[in-house]
């Protein structure tokens, strides 16, 4: 670029640091901060493009420096501890258990203080009440040495004699990188081509670097965004764990044991350890005889014997239901509701739109008076206002959990309709047994397929992606 391009193109900025430095010919940072006026943001971005720019040559050396402490800075704005003692016994005798709160003095300052004063003969201590002496009551009028030091060393001023200071943590020495600038060569012709310049001139149709800035990764805040919005609508979040037992995954949620969803083709499970601890008792009770005979409610139940060593088996979470059945187990408000972003593991065929480790949104709502058309309308709420989908759909479905049982469909611009998640009302053999009254409205959702819809993409698989170009020109998700 040549000089003349160069000084068209300078800042105002970077104008005002040249000019400085063309009267002082070298000036450390701070100098250059005082000659312009600039504020320290404005005068350290001038500072590095002068340099880039090989207008102004830097310098910079390490360089210890004494600097106030937090103490010392408390020092020089509310007085000495001993200054401020004085003061407060010019007047009247004060007892020492009343010094601390009537200089305003911490508890550690008020022996500190009285030793210093003691020591000049700046008060009198009898019979537990403390004064000022004459020649203490002259002294406090005056400005002592240790309050110039602080003055001076604020002020950034050479000092000597500041061991007593240092020694109290009133003073600190701190190492700092010095910075000088220097006019150079190619600075000197670019200034006096300024004369010549009337206005600075912009391109705006040349094509610039693109920019990268840092940011999470987009499925993360995808999530983010979904947790947060639950939690201010008043929802809990609960324990999403990796690994479950049967018990919670199946059992609870009125699955019988001998449902093929169970089987090694449709679940994993861990091959060791194999089996985990149960519940309370009484709740295990409560759930064998529900599969048996239906427990307390008003079901037959599934009519079997129902094993208590195949429901302690440990597999990896495969819905997010999983979670809410514990949570049941352990309790609920009335009024309740619960969500978890949950880990999920199934044994598929990977695609587009399936995976084998996916994430479910996990949620359910409990009261006395809740009926089908709510969920329905929280559902929607989902497709639309979280993932954006412009077209939503409800099929009827079965889970063995819920009764009735709902499938959400949404539109994806690219993929055509698509299965978000299944939602239903938990039965009475689930409630009931665990001893909850009223209503629970209760869904899982793919979050995966959601944030398809959300982030624009056509390939499941590119949520967890290491594409860094992909990582780079995705957009940020801020709500």
């Amino acid at each position: 670029m040549s000089e003349l391009k160069l000084a068209e193109e300078l800042s105002e900025i970077e104008k005002t640091a040249l000019k400085a430095l063309v009267k002082q010919k070298q000036l450390t940072f701070e100098e250059l901060i005082k000659a312009t006026k600039l504020n320290i943001d404005s005068a350290r971005r001038a500072t590095e493009w002068l340099a880039h720019k090989k207008l102004a040559l830097t310098k910079s050396k390490i360089k210890t420096k004494k600097v106030l402490t937090k103490k010392g800075l408390k020092a020089l704005e509310k007085g000495l501890p001993e200054k401020r003692l004085l003061k407060t016994v010019l007047k009247e005798k004060i007892s020492i258990s009343e010094l601390a709160e009537k200089a305003s003095l911490e508890k550690e300052e008020v022996n500190a203080a009285l030793g210093e004063n003691k020591k000049n003969s700046f008060i009198a201590i009898e019979n537990g009440l403390v004064s000022a002496t004459s020649v203490g009551k002259e002294f406090s009028a005056k400005e002592s040495e240790e309050e110039k030091i602080l003055k001076k060393i604020k002020n950034n001023e050479k000092t000597e004699n500041v061991s007593g200071l240092t020694e109290r943590g009133l003073i600190e020495e701190k190492t700092v990188k010095e910075i000088k600038m220097e006019l150079s060569e190619k600075g000197k012709k670019v200034y006096e081509l300024l004369k010549k310049v009337k206005k600075r001139t912009f391109v705006l149709d040349e094509q610039v670097e693109p920019f990268y800035i840092g940011k999470k990764q987009p499925y993360v805040q995808f999530l983010n965004s979904i947790r947060r919005k639950l939690t201010e609508l008043g929802f809990k979040e609960m324990e999403s764990p990796l690994i479950v037992q049967e018990f919670y995954n199946f059992d609870v949620l009125f699955q019988p044991q001998n449902h093929p969803a169970r089987t090694w083709s449709d679940t994993y499970q861990l091959i060791k350890p194999k089996q985990g601890r149960l519940p309370d008792k009484k709740i295990v009770k409560s759930i064998k005889d529900a599969h048996e005979h239906g427990g307390i409610s008003a079901s037959s139940g599934w009519r079997y014997s129902w094993l208590e060593n195949i429901a302690a088996r440990i597999m990896p979470a495969a819905h997010g239901t999983a979670h809410s059945a514990k949570q049941l187990v352990k309790g609920v408000e009335m009024p309740g509701k619960y969500f978890a972003i949950a880990r999920c593991f199934r044994p598929d065929v990977i695609d587009s739109t399936h995976l084998i480790e996916f994430n479910q949104v996990e949620g359910f709502v409990v009261d006395k008076n809740l009926n089908f058309k709510h969920l329905l309308g929280i559902l929607k709420d989902f497709a639309t206002e979280i993932a954006g989908a412009k077209k939503v759909r409800f099929y009827p479905d079965y889970y063995p959990f819920t009764e009735p049982s709902v499938q959400l469909s949404a539109k994806h611009p690219k993929l055509g309709w698509m299965e978000l998640g299944g939602a239903g009302m938990f039965r009475p053999e689930l409630l009931e047994n665990l001893g909850i009254k009223g209503q629970a409205i209760a869904w899982g959702l793919g979050i995966d397929r959601l944030a398809m819809f959300k982030l624009g993409i056509k390939d499941i698989r590119e949520l967890f992606s290491d594409n860094l170009q992909w990582l780079r020109d995705s957009k940020m998700v801020i709500k």
